[in-house]
């Protein structure tokens, strides 16, 4: 999920730059790797690799383009499509590396390469997608493909070339094609910008406190692990509490000092919104006005209009509809949730209204009363190597799968933990890293990727390496990483996305994709397991005692089932609405991003006591990554996953092998190599229905 993107006085030094035979002798992605199953050698890679790899691989791009575009032969599968495949191996080689580490273990110095590399790396994308004699012999294929003979794989992949190629700008003329490089050039400069702005803001953001006072009502991990980030940061003896989530959010839920709670929400909503060099409101109107800009230079109405071609849901109109069908009676039951806390507020004899920051403090208030069911009372059960070992068991029991620590593959940072994944006859399949814990050099939130994708090449598998990030609850004075709800099902989440790469059996990488509302898929069904009673049992110990969590713990939970539930779809939703409604705006003229937001908000009867998920100068799923005007996704993959699993809970098993064979088959092994909704009905027999979704989420 996502960072792209310096100064034309940097292109005559790059012009002149050439690589002595010294320096490819010394920089590891000029050899062929000799790690476990060629996974990267961090130990090797230094911060100074970095550019002279790129440059090398955007020469290397160059020719290999060029001898595509130059060969005489008429244009065939091979050669065009199966050649355009298989280029820039050196450029994704890199590319990989240095695009995953500046996203979890980045520094000044990769940001400054990420700035002299964006407008180098949209020149070098637009020379391929522009070039006319290229696109000719693709259009050629396409204009023909009925007569090729090809395999469904090969007739998405030539369809996803030609449709790719028009929308990248193909068949615009010179000056259009002109403008189109310089938008995307902009465009990707400021999404860079906006991503950093995030992160400095994030980290920039402490609150210490060092009277204990001030510390009541939070639970003692939460204490252990304020007291050891104030250590680290040279503060011993005070609390330090940051913006990250594992520190921020138990603050929230348990701290009594309701002036405090205030000062760290605050703080969190206000990221990047504080009119200082950090402030993402211009740079949100820029982005947003350039998009409209692109948009209608490739014939589209709007922005939304161009990205949703792609998707399951292909129009602006039917993601709304299907938004307010679920908006509706999820802001009613945000309001019943908010009138049940106000009860409990006036009952205390306090003699103030409910506000945003009182709600996460409020809401396990009235958990405790209703349920008896307290966040911290499950915490002790999810020791997150206990987690990890439950989402392996249940990745197993479902695809016979088997996932093994491997301690001889270079990491690069010491939280860093590495798995072997095979096949049930011990058939390698790829490795799984894992890095699940916060620090200032990585950003917020989690999420999947890969320091290489699968495909086949002459028939030769050439096997997935695969990357987790998260930033979950650190272990904390003498306890170990005790996980929340959240992070567990978080993690379950994530390694959904991670079955969906490593477990990919299909060609070509032209293939690979998947409509951004269908990729969430794989991910949202793992999270049916994580709190499966029958799974919860085998990975939910008491981290002292061995203990596995107790069947009235689990009763609790289920009873809890729709607890909050209008909080969590209004917070989600009103994000999803606000990215849609920026981005089918169709005036290019600059907004007002604060007062867009509002008017945004108050349209859809926003109510204050809940801040949207993500506000826009923090918003970096839709500007620093591949989210805009897929947002909604979520919810959207949420009915097809609801639906998915109902499946297996009609069976009377939940590991029912020949619907989990089927699923693995038909959704997680093909990527894009078919239609999504093809691939959907080829495993469920239907277009899935959407009465699992309302039922889970207690709307019916």
């Amino acid at each position: 999920m996502l960072k792209r993107i310096a100064v034309l006085l940097l292109i005559p030094f790059i012009v002149v730059f050439s690589q002595t035979g010294e320096e490819k002798l010394t920089n590891p992605f000029f050899m062929e790797w000799s790690t476990p199953y060629k996974t990267p050698p961090f130990n090797l890679i230094k911060t100074e690799h970095y550019m002279p790899a790129y440059l090398e691989g955007i020469k290397q791009h160059d020719a290999e383009i060029k001898s595509i575009v130059d060969s005489k032969d008429a244009p065939t599968f091979k050669n065009t499509l199966e050649a355009l495949d298989n280029a820039g191996e050196l450029l994704n080689k890199v590319g990989s590396v240095f695009g995953n580490l500046n996203g979890s273990n980045t520094n000044e110095e990769m940001q400054k390469i990420s700035k002299e590399l964006s407008p180098l790396l949209s020149k070098h994308y637009d020379d391929v997608n522009l070039n006319p004699v290229l696109f000719e012999k693709i259009k050629t294929l396409y204009d023909k493909r009925e007569s090729l003979g090809l395999t469904t794989e090969q007739m998405m992949s030539l369809k996803n070339y030609y449709k790719n190629f028009v929308r990248r700008g193909a068949n615009l003329n010179e000056t259009d094609k002109n403008k189109l490089r310089k938008l995307n050039e902009q465009l990707s400069m400021l999404s860079l910008r906006y991503g950093e702005n995030v992160l400095k803001e994030t980290n920039s953001f402490e609150m210490v406190i060092d009277n204990k006072n001030d510390l009541a009502g939070l639970p003692e991990t939460v204490i252990a692990g304020a007291a050891d980030a104030a250590k680290r940061k040279g503060k011993e003896g005070k609390w330090l509490f940051t913006l990250q989530k594992p520190s921020f959010i138990p603050f929230l839920q348990y701290a009594e000092n309701r002036e405090l709670r205030e000062k760290i929400f605050k703080g969190y909503i206000n990221r990047a919104d504080n009119n200082n060099q950090f402030d993402n409101k211009d740079i949100i109107a820029q982005i947003v006005s350039l998009r409209i800009q692109k948009a209608n230079l490739l014939g589209y109405k709007s922005h939304a209009d161009f990205i949703l071609e792609e998707n399951m849901a292909k129009t602006p109109d039917k993601v709304y509809d299907f938004m307010k069908k679920i908006w509706d009676p999820a802001l009613e039951m945000a309001k019943n949730e908010v009138a049940e806390m106000q009860k409990l507020v006036n009952a205390e004899g306090k003699n103030f209204k409910l506000e945003a920051w009182d709600w996460w403090y409020y809401a396990e208030k009235v958990k405790k009363a209703k349920y008896d069911l307290d966040e911290e009372m499950l915490r002790p059960y999810f020791k997150l190597e206990n987690v990890i070992a439950g989402v392996f068991d249940t990745a197993h029991k479902l695809y016979g799968i088997t996932v093994t620590e491997r301690n001889d593959i270079p990491v690069y940072d010491t939280d860093v933990k590495t798995f072997e994944v095979k096949e049930a006859d011990g058939t390698h399949i790829g490795i799984f890293f894992a890095d699940y814990f916060p620090r200032e050099s990585k950003r917020a939130g989690a999420w999947s990727s890969s320091f290489r994708s699968q495909k086949k090449v002459n028939g030769k598998k050439i096997t997935p390496v695969i990357i987790n990030c998260g930033n979950f609850s650190k272990p904390a004075g003498d306890q170990p990483a005790l996980l929340s709800l959240d992070e567990v099902q978080t993690l379950f989440h994530e390694f959904g996305h991670g079955l969906h790469s490593l477990l990919a059996d299909y060609t070509y990488p032209s293939v690979g994709g998947v409509p951004r509302d269908f990729v969430e898929l794989p991910s949202q069904i793992m999270e049916n397991w994580a709190t499966a009673p029958e799974v919860l049992r085998t990975y939910a110990k008491h981290y002292k005692t061995g203990e596995v969590i107790p069947d009235e713990l689990i009763a609790k939970l289920e009873n809890s089932e729709y607890f909050n539930k209008g909080f969590e779809t209004v917070e989600y939703l009103s994000a999803a609405i606000l990215d849609l409604d920026y981005h089918t705006l169709t005036d290019t003229n600059k907004i007002d991003a604060a007062k867009f937001e509002k008017d945004a908000l108050d349209k859809i009867g926003m109510i204050p006591e809940i801040v949207v998920r993500y506000r826009s100068p923090y918003f970096s799923h839709v500007f620093s990554g591949g989210y805009s005007s897929g947002y909604y996704s979520y919810l959207w993959a949420e009915v097809l996953d609801a639906d998915a699993f109902e499946a297996f809970k009609e069976s009377g098993n939940l590991f029912n092998p020949v619907i989990a064979k089927s699923f693995r088959e038909n959704v997680l092994s093909k990527g894009g190599s078919d239609e999504a909704m093809t691939l959907y009905k080829n495993f469920r027999g239907a277009e899935p229905k959407v009465e699992p979704l309302l039922k889970r989420k207690g709307l019916l």
